[in-house]
């Protein structure tokens, strides 16, 4: 008997071995934390048909917005390790912890690809009576609660940046919150929203179109494709302290999946971000390449993590301090 159990357990093992290494069997979930239109969707929709090629079978992509990501976050947590649904987020999970969003961040998955990270703009309605940063304090300050601007929830890329300029200087804005950056932009347009701020990539199109105007550029250094937009340390040198920073972008699977699935997904998105037409939208839309997985991804995880959760705590706006949760500060 015990031998035949012997027998019996090497020959299931011989069965499941080449189980993953014929992954993927079937079409693969792409859930999206943010809406239709956004820079998190623009990144995933341009390089994820490369990424299917290298697999050969199709993924799904979906659109599940809410909770600053987190309602995406859980929904893939919730799914099996398997590899067959994916997370395709931006940084918002990196200061859940301390926003009291949720008890994940990325430490619970395992990171498939970082594809790559943008730069923060300030942009505002053509019609608006300030083309700089400097004419926008001034009367947002005359003009207190006066200002709607988009917002996209605590820890999004908006908070994020509003919290660095309320470091600066006290203004009292109204904030209007959206599922994403899409919408507000849309909304920005329309004249529902006077100013925001945004990724470059998610909105230059929108400018070279003539739809909206930059008024700042988040940045330590001035970018090729906004002329004459100073950076806005010039005005706000006390920025520096935070700068550079910007969103990132990468694709996830929940930690616990086969090594053989990673193995898989990491070197179809790897050679996908090499794709010429996909490294040319990103340079076109201002983003800055990154490619990494592994122990380099999680390093620039870890390090992203401990920054921006410090911003939001020492903004005022965090529900549990980051030390609770071992996040040093950088």
């Amino acid at each position: 008997m015990k031998k035949r159990l012997i027998v019996a357990l090497a020959a299931l093992s011989i069965v499941a071995a080449p189980a993953f290494a014929e992954f993927p069997k079937k079409d693969i979930q792409g859930i999206i934390q943010w809406g239709a239109g956004g820079s998190t969707d623009t990144v995933m929709r341009s390089v994820t048909p490369h990424a299917e090629k290298e697999l050969g079978v199709d993924i799904v992509m979906t659109n599940r917005t809410g909770g600053v990501g987190a309602i995406a976050t859980k929904f893939v947590y919730a799914k099996k390790a398997d590899g067959y649904t994916l997370l395709m987020g931006a940084e918002n999970p990196q200061m859940y912890k301390t926003l009291g969003l949720a008890n994940l961040d990325y430490g619970d998955f395992t990171p498939i690809n970082i594809l790559a990270r943008g730069i923060p703009i300030f942009v505002a309605n053509n019609d608006a009576p300030y083309n700089n940063m400097k004419e926008f304090v001034e009367y947002a300050k005359a003009n207190p609660g006066m200002v709607k601007t988009g917002s996209t929830g605590p820890g999004g890329l908006t908070s994020i940046v509003l919290a660095m300029l309320d470091s600066q200087v006290k203004l009292d804005l109204t904030n209007i919150p959206y599922d994403g950056d899409g919408p507000a932009l849309t909304a920005l347009q329309s004249g529902a929203l006077d100013v925001m701020p945004a990724v470059l990539g998610a909105a230059i199109e929108h400018v070279k179109a003539g739809r909206m105007k930059v008024i700042g550029l988040v940045d330590v250094k001035a970018n090729d494709l906004l002329p004459g937009v100073a950076p806005i340390t010039e005005d706000f040198p006390g920025f520096s302290t935070y700068l550079p920073w910007g969103p990132f972008f990468g694709v996830f699977v929940k930690n616990g999946t086969p090594q053989e699935a990673v193995d898989k997904l990491v070197s179809a998105y790897h050679t996908a971000a090499q794709h010429p037409d996909f490294i040319d939208l990103m340079n076109k839309r201002g983003f800055s390449i990154m490619n990494v997985a592994g122990p380099e991804a999680e390093k620039f995880l870890s390090t992203y993590r401990s920054v921006s959760s410090w911003i939001v705590h020492d903004a005022g706006f965090s529900k549990r301090s980051p030390e609770e949760f071992g996040i040093p500060r950088p």
